[in-house]
């Protein structure tokens, strides 16, 4: 008979519970502006939708490269420094003799690429490089990569015109069978480049 009389509190607690969970108004945060919005909304998307106004060459590229710290992560070639690879040669080879991969060779599409340097470079201050400033890093690591002529202005136009060396490396993903929270169904096709013996 003693659990009868634990039973009704237990179920108003339950119920109460479930109330306060179900509440739609909890008075925490506040309601993101239009700007506050348009600060985040920074996606780049491989059809170049939401690429910013401005360009740059490789040439500026090359001294923005120096001046913004690059070098000091990536080394003066784009290797040798303690960060990842930048620029495919021949001592960004992996053990087996293909060659590494690295973001450009990587990317299927430039704007992957452009991408990446706005939202996380420079490392100690990602997000401060202006867009005429990435078009132009991007540019010289195009270049540095065979992709792109020295003084080849990349801009939004020209850069959806960018064939990258692993376009077609990529099989976009089957998300019709996707369920949530189950990993997202990547695929990727095998290196065609011959093994060395």
């Amino acid at each position: 008979m003693a659990w009868r009389s634990l039973l009704v509190p237990t179920l108003m607690l339950a119920a109460a519970a479930t109330a306060s969970a179900q509440a739609p108004d909890y008075n925490l945060g506040k309601t993101p502006t239009d700007e506050e919005i348009r600060a985040w909304d920074i996606s780049i998307t491989p059809d170049g939708k939401g690429l910013p106004a401005g360009g740059g060459t490789a040439v500026e590229g090359a001294k923005l490269y120096v001046r913004k710290g690059c070098v000091i992560c990536h080394g003066p070639d784009g290797t040798g420094g303690l960060a990842p690879h930048l620029v495919q040669s021949k001592e960004t080879t992996t053990p087996s003799g293909r060659p590494e991969k690295t973001i450009v060779t990587f990317s299927p599409f430039a704007t992957t690429l452009w991408d990446f340097i706005r939202r996380a470079m420079p490392l100690q201050r990602a997000g401060t490089l202006k867009p005429d400033e990435v078009y132009a890093l991007t540019a010289f690591l195009l270049y540095k990569n065979n992709i792109l002529g020295e003084s080849d202005v990349l801009d939004a136009q020209t850069m959806l015109k960018v064939k990258m060396p692993n376009r077609d490396g990529f099989i976009p993903p089957d998300i019709s069978q996707y369920k949530p929270g189950a990993p997202m169904p990547f695929t990727i096709l095998p290196d065609p480049s011959p093994e060395k013996k």
